[in-house]
C-alpha cells in the first residue's frame, strides 16, 4: 500500500510495524516516526483504523480470558508470516 507521496518510512513498513504501535511493543524513535507517517498518509491511517477497531472488538469480546504466552506468541507469528507474504506478494 501507498499513497503515492515519499514519507521518511515506507507505508508497507508501517502497516508491518501497526500492532506493535498499538501495543506499545515499539521504541520512542519508531513510535514517533510512524505516529508522523499516519498524520502524513491517508491510507496508512485508514488501514490503522481498521486494526485499531479491530483490537478493540477482540478486547471487548475477549477480556476477561487471558491466552497463555505460547498462544500469544503463535498468533503473533503466524500474523507477521502472513503480513511477509503478503507484502512480498504485492510486488
Amino acid at each position: 500500500m501507498s499513497c503515492g507521496n515519499p514519507h521518511e518510512q515506507d507505508c508497507s513498513e508501517v502497516l508491518a510495524l501497526v500492532y506493535g504501535f498499538l501495543d506499545g511493543e515499539i521504541d520512542d524513535e519508531m513510535r514517533r516516526s510512524i505516529a508522523q507517517h499516519l498524520d502524513e498518509c491517508g491510507p496508512c491511517l485508514q488501514q490503522y483504523g481498521l486494526e485499531s477497531a479491530v483490537k478493540a472488538l477482540v478486547h471487548r469480546s475477549c477480556s476477561c480470558e487471558i491466552a497463555p504466552e505460547h498462544l500469544r506468541v503463535q498468533i503473533v507469528t503466524r500474523i507477521r508470516q502472513i503480513s511477509i507474504t503478503y507484502v512480498a506478494g504485492e510486488q
